[in-house]
Order: C-alpha cells, then structure tokens, then sequence
C-alpha cells in the first residue's frame, strides 16, 4: 500500500446531507472538499438504501476525482466495486477484514476497528491498512456503549501497536484537541461532526491542515 495517510481523516456522515437537492448538495461538496486537499474520505450511511448509497457514492465519485482523492465506504464492501470507492471500512460486527479484503482485493484500502482499551486480539495481524481507535472522546455522531479513552488511552494505544501501524483516532475530537491526539500516537484523527457541521466544510477543513502541521 503506497497510499500515504494523511493526518486530518473527514468522515461524511449521511446525517448532515440534506434529502432536498441531495445530489447538487453533494456534488458541490465534494468538489470543494477535493480542492481543498482532502486525500481520505470515508463516507458512512448506516440507514440509507442501496440505491440511496450508490447514488450518493456515485455523486461524489464525480466530484472527487480518484487521482486527488480516495474514498471510502462504510461497511459495505460488497457494493465498493459498483461504487467506484478506493476502499471499505468494517467495524466490529460487520464483516472481518480478511472476509472484507477479499471482496474488494488487494489494491484498495481496508480499515477496521483496533481496539479502545486495549488492541483487539489479532489487529495487527488482520490485512487491514489502518486500524481505528476510541472513542477518544464523547461522541453524537456515532453510536458506542465504549467509555471514551481520552490522550492517555491513545498513548496507551500506540504502545502496543508499536511504531509503523496507522491508527486513525475518532469520536469528539476538536481542533483544539487534536494535536494532543496526534502527539499521543494517532496516525491520523478521524473528523465528522467538527467539519462537516461547519458552514463551510472545505474551509474549515483547510483550518485543521493548518493547525495540525
């Protein structure tokens, strides 16, 4: 995997997408988040239809250029392929990675959940290119009965991991929070709710690039 993870991961959720003028809205959205600079973005609707997802995904598969920006969907590797995507993300209780990975091959991305305490059992050994950690902090965007880890945990996090994994850190992490995040050992901080509840998310995403390098 020649990708290089970049440090702010924006995770569009299909909450903030408005049903009236879905497809212009999105269409916009994408081309200025891919102006912007964003490389990774992982777009999640846990509710919609399958054809609601491909129509979305097929939308910003236009906007963003593959070149520029790689996209990923959530959990449902079995329609990555029909997408157009570069990748999946699985979380405990959807498919494995190794079930995942065989689904979308082996040139596209795979990400999965690494643990929140501690690393699950088998994370580094699983052939995924990230593992995901938290909830770092308390978080409305996504449903989790996991205590938020805090810095402490992250760190604790990195330790096991050791030194070359990727790991992502998500849940209510803010700009004013996320170079502490990252100093603990995240690779990357997965962004939802802080970015794309903005009233310019390609705006407020280039103030995260800058703050954090």
């Amino acid at each position: 995997m020649k990708f290089v993870f970049p440090r702010v991961y924006p995770i569009l959720d299909s909450s903030v997408i408005p049903s009236a003028g879905r497809s212009g809205f999105l269409r916009r959205l994408g081309a200025s988040l891919s102006d912007a600079g964003v490389t990774l973005l992982e777009y999640r609707n846990k509710t919609g239809s399958v054809s609601e997802i491909l129509a979305d995904a097929a939308v910003l598969r236009a906007a963003m250029p593959r070149e520029k920006t790689k996209l990923i969907l959530d959990d449902r590797a079995d329609l990555v392929e029909q997408s157009g995507f570069d990748g999946v993300h699985v979380d405990a209780g959807d498919l494995t990675p190794a079930q995942a990975r065989r689904l979308v091959g082996s040139d596209r991305i795979v990400g999965t959940f690494g643990g929140s305490d501690d690393l699950l059992p088998g994370a580094l050994e699983a052939p995924a290119d990230y593992l995901a950690i938290g909830p770092v902090f308390q978080t409305r965007t996504k449903q989790t009965d996991k205590k938020p880890i805090g810095i402490d945990g992250v760190r604790r996090l990195r330790e096991q991991a050791g030194p070359d994994a990727i790991l992502s850190a998500a849940a209510g992490i803010t700009l004013a929070s996320a170079s502490a995040v990252l100093n603990a050992g995240a690779s990357m901080v997965a962004v939802a709710e802080a970015i794309f509840r903005a009233p310019d998310p390609a705006i407020e995403f280039t103030r995260w690039v800058k703050h954090l390098h």
